[in-house]
C-alpha cells in the first residue's frame, strides 16, 4: 500500500499504528514520492507477518483520506479552513474564557490509547500544569482498566502480559477468556497454533464460536456476563478435586482461606445453571488446565468490559494462584491489551488518577517527585478527576470546554447517543485528529495532526515492551504534531517552557518523571530501543543495576515479572474473595435477549481510519446483527434482512447474519460504525465500582424485524 508525502531516502523500520502487538514493518520510499509497507522479519513478535490493517496502514496517509488544514466553525455553522495561528488562538481563547468564568475543572481533556508515550505524557502534564484541571481521562479506560485494577490488587503491579508472547507456545495450557485474536490481532494466532503443535491445549471461553474458538481443544460458551461464575466454578472444582498447590499458596500468597470459602459457594451444578456451561465441560476444563506443569490464563475485553469486570478478572487470577500458576516460568495471568499504546497510554499521566511512571495522584511522595521534574509546587497539582464515561456524561454541565486528542467517543463510548448529545451541548469543543471523525465533525476547531509514519515516538506493547516508532516521511504542509499543538497552546496560555516539540526531549523528561515508579523507564533511551528492538519495563537507570560486579551496567529490562517476588509490600500475591452477581441489566419480558459487542478483522476500534481504506471496507462494509437460527426463526428473519436491536438507551438497525456459532439467547454486533447501525447506541454505561469500566459486553435488548 502506498501513500504520498515527502520521504526519507532509505527504508525505515517501524511499527504498525493499530493494535497492541505493535507489529514490526518496514516503510520504503518508491518512485513517485510514495511509501510502501513491507514485512520486517527481525521483529520477534510478528516475525514479518502483518494483518490486512497493517498491510494497508499507509492508505490513511494519503491526502484524500486525511485532514491537511485546520478547520474552524464559521458563523453559518460550517467547518471552514483556517490558518494554524487562528485555530490555536481560538482554542486558547475559549479555554481561558471558560476557566475564568467557571474555574479550571470546567475544562476537560480526553486522550487516546493510540497516542505515543511522549504525547500521553505531555497531554497529562498540559492538563495539570497549564490548564490546572483534574478533568482528564482517556479511551483506554474502555480497554483494560478492569484487568489493570485486578492485577494491581493481586500482584501489586499491572502490566498487560508479565511475560513475553514467546512464552505462550511453551506452556502446557492456555485459557483464553473473552478474546478473539484471530480477528483482533491475527499475527498473534500463530502463538496459540504453536502451543497446540507443541502438545499444549487451548481452552477458549466465549459466547460465540469465533475463528479463535474454532482452533480450541475446548470451547466453553457461557451466557454473557457470567464469566465470574465460571471462574469460581472452576476454582471450586480445583479445591474439591485436591488440585490446589498447597506449598505455593503457603509460600507465595495471602488471603487464601477467604477466597476459598467464596469459591466453595459456587458448586458446579449452580454454576451450570448460571452460565449454561455443563458440569462435564467444567470438569474437563479443570483437568486440562491442571494437568501440565505450567499454564496461563489470558483475558481480554469479554470478562473485563463488565460492571463487575475487576472481580471477574480477580476470579481468574485466584484460579492461577490456587494452582501455582503465577510468578513461575511459563505460567501466569495476563491481559491482551487492545489499543496500540493502551499500556503506555495509561502509565504516564493521561488517566484521571495517575501520574507518570504509574504513580498514584493521591500519593504525596509521587506528587513531590513529579512536581519536582515539572518545576511546580506539588500542591498546585489537582487531585483525581472523573473517569472516562463520567467525564463524558458531565459535558455541557460541569465541564464546559473539551480538548479531544486521538479519540472518537461519538462511536466508541457506551450510550453513544447520549454522549453525542453531551458533546453537542459543550460551550466549546476542540479535536486533534488525523481524519474528520464523527467527533471532529461536532467540533468548533479541528486540528490536523501527524500520523505514525510522520513522527517519531515510543509505544509500549501488550508485553510491556517499550518500542521506538520512527519517522519515515515528512507530513503534508498544514499538518503538525500533537506535541507542537500542546507547545503552541501552552505558550498562548502563559506557560512558555516545559512543552518541547522534540519527542526525544519529551522522552528524556518522561524517564526522569517515571524514575522509581512502578513503570520505571529511566534506564531506557532511544538508542537502546533502536539497538535492542525494544526494552521491557521496569528498567531503572544504571545506578547500581543487577550486575554487582559492574554497578553502572545498564539494566537489561524485565521481560518476566514476579519470578522472585510479587510487587506487594510483603512480596506475596493476594487472593481477593469474590462472588458472582448478576449483570447490571438482565433480560426481562420487554428486553428478552442479551447483546454483546466486539470487533471484526478488517476494521479497528471506531473505524475512523479503517473505514477510509477501500480494501478493508470491501471486506467489512458495514454493521450486522449476528443471531442464532432459532432466534431468527422466531422473528421470521432471513439472512440479510434488516433487524432492529432495541435497548433502554436506543435503537440500532443492521442486516441479519445467521449462524449456529452464537448462543440462541444472545446477539452480537460489531462497534466500528456510526449512524443507524451504531452498536454503542445500545450499550450500558453501568460502571465497575473499582475500574470505572462501562458494561459494554452485556445488556438486555429486544430484536425486531424492520418492515419497509
Amino acid at each position: 500500500m502506498q501513500s504520498t508525502g515527502t520521504r526519507n531516502s532509505a527504508t525505515t523500520p517501524t511499527h504498525c499504528p493499530y493494535c497492541a502487538l505493535q507489529c514490526g514493518m518496514n516503510l520504503t520510499p518508491v518512485e513517485g514520492g510514495t511509501v510502501e509497507v513491507s514485512e520486517r522479519a527481525d521483529f520477534p513478535v510478528n516475525r514479518g507477518a502483518l494483518c490486512g490493517k497493517g498491510r494497508t496502514a499507509a492508505a490513511v496517509l494519503a491526502p484524500g483520506a486525511r485532514l491537511t488544514s485546520p478547520l474552524v466553525r464559521s458563523g453559518d455553522g460550517a467547518l471552514v479552513q483556517a490558518g494554524w495561528d487562528e485555530a490555536l488562538d481560538r482554542i486558547a481563547g475559549n479555554l481561558e474564557r471558560t476557566r475564568a468564568r467557571y474555574g479550571a475543572d470546567a475544562l476537560g481533556v480526553f486522550g487516546g490509547g493510540g497516542l505515543t508515550n511522549e504525547k500521553a505524557y505531555a497531554l497529562g502534564k498540559f492538563a495539570r500544569v497549564v490548564l490546572g484541571t483534574s478533568q482528564i481521562d482517556y479511551n483506554g479506560r474502555f480497554c483494560m482498566s478492569s484487568a489493570a485494577a485486578a492485577g494491581t490488587r493481586a500482584f501489586g503491579l499491572d502490566r498487560g502480559l508479565p511475560f513475553p508472547l514467546e512464552d505462550v507456545p511453551r506452556t502446557g495450557c492456555v485459557i483464553l477468556v473473552g478474546s478473539n485474536p484471530a480477528e483482533t490481532m491475527p499475527p498473534s494466532l500463530r502463538y496459540f497454533t504453536e502451543l497446540r503443535e507443541n502438545g499444549g491445549t487451548l481452552i477458549v471461553v466465549d459466547p460465540r464460536r469465533t475463528r479463535t474458538a474454532e482452533q480450541a481443544d475446548l470451547h466453553l460458551a457461557p451466557r454473557p456476563g457470567t464469566d465470574l461464575a465460571l471462574a469460581l466454578g472452576m476454582l471450586h472444582l480445583v479445591v474439591a478435586e485436591g488440585r490446589v498447590d498447597e506449598a505455593y499458596v503457603e509460600e507465595r500468597t495471602s488471603g487464601w482461606e477467604e477466597a476459598r470459602a467464596a469459591a466453595m459457594a459456587h458448586w458446579p451444578e449452580h454454576v451450570e445453571r448460571i452460565t449454561g456451561v455443563s458440569v462435564p465441560e467444567l470438569r474437563e476444563a479443570v483437568r486440562l488446565f491442571c494437568a501440565p506443569e505450567a499454564a496461563m490464563v489470558l483475558t481480554a475485553r469479554g470478562p473485563e468490559q463488565q460492571a463487575k469486570g475487576t472481580d471477574t478478572v480477580g476470579a481468574w487470577i485466584n484460579l492461577c494462584l490456587a494452582t501455582g500458576r503465577a510468578g513461575r516460568p511459563l505460567s501466569g495471568y495476563g491481559c491482551l491489551t487492545g489499543q496500540g499504546n493502551g499500556q503506555g497510554g495509561r502509565e504516564h499521566g493521561q488517566k484521571a488518577d495517575q501520574l507518570p511512571g504509574y504513580r498514584k495522584l493521591t500519593d504525596p511522595a509521587a506528587r513531590r517527585h513529579v512536581a519536582g521534574v515539572w518545576g511546580v509546587d506539588p500542591d498546585s497539582l489537582p487531585g483525581p478527576g472523573r473517569s472516562a464515561y463520567e467525564l463524558l456524561d458531565a459535558l455541557g454541565t460541569d465541564v464546559r470546554s473539551l480538548l479531544v486528542m486521538g479519540s472518537n467517543p461519538v462511536v466508541s463510548a457506551p450510550r453513544a447517543a447520549h454522549v453525542e448529545e453531551r458533546l453537542r451541548s459543550l460551550d466549546f469543543l476542540a479535536v486533534c485528529d488525523v481524519v474528520l471523525s464523527e467527533t471532529a465533525e461536532l467540533a468548533d476547531v479541528v486540528l490536523p495532526v501527524t500520523q505514525w509514519a510522520e513522527e517519531t515516538g515510543t509505544t509500549t506493547s501488550l508485553e510491556g515492551r517499550v518500542l521506538l516508532r520512527r519517522r519515515a516521511i515528512t507530513p503534508p504542509d498544514g499538518v503538525r504534531g500533537d506535541l507542537e499543538v500542546l507547545h503552541g497552546l501552552a505558550g498562548r496560555l502563559g506557560v512558555e517552557k516545559g512543552f518541547p516539540t522534540d519527542p526525544e526531549e519529551v522522552f528524556e523528561e518522561l524517564r526522569r518523571a517515571s524514575a522509581g515508579g512502578p513503570a520505571d523507564y529511566s534506564g531506557i533511551d532511544y538508542r537502546r530501543l533502536a539497538e535492542e528492538n525494544g526494552v521491557f519495563w521496569p528498567c531503572p537507570a544504571p545506578t547500581g543495576g543487577d550486575d554487582t560486579r559492574n554497578p553502572t551496567a545498564p539494566h537489561p529490562g524485565t521481560p518476566r515479572l514476579f519470578l522472585d517476588r510479587f510487587a506487594t509490600d510483603d512480596g506475596r500475591a493476594r487472593f481477593v474473595p469474590v462472588a458472582h452477581r448478576p449483570s447490571a441489566e438482565e433480560p426481562d419480558d420487554e428486553y428478552p435477549v442479551l447483546l454483546t459487542t466486539g470487533r471484526v478483522v478488517s476494521q479497528y476500534q471506531s473505524g475512523a481510519q479503517t473505514r477510509r481504506v477501500a480494501e478493508l471496507n470491501a471486506a467489512a462494509p458495514g454493521p450486522f446483527v449476528e443471531l442464532h437460527p432459532r432466534l431468527a426463526a422466531r422473528l421470521g428473519a432471513a439472512e440479510g434482512d434488516p433487524l432492529a436491536v432495541v435497548s433502554r438507551r436506543g435503537r440500532a438497525v443492521a442486516p441479519a447474519r445467521i449462524t449456529t456459532g452464537i448462543r440462541p439467547d444472545t446477539v452480537f454486533m460489531p462497534f466500528h460504525w456510526p449512524g443507524e447501525g451504531r452498536a454503542n447506541t445500545l450499550t450500558n454505561p453501568a460502571l465497575d465500582p473499582t475500574s470505572r469500566m462501562p458494561e459494554f459486553k452485556v445488556c438486555a435488548v429486544r430484536v425486531e424485524t424492520v418492515t419497509s
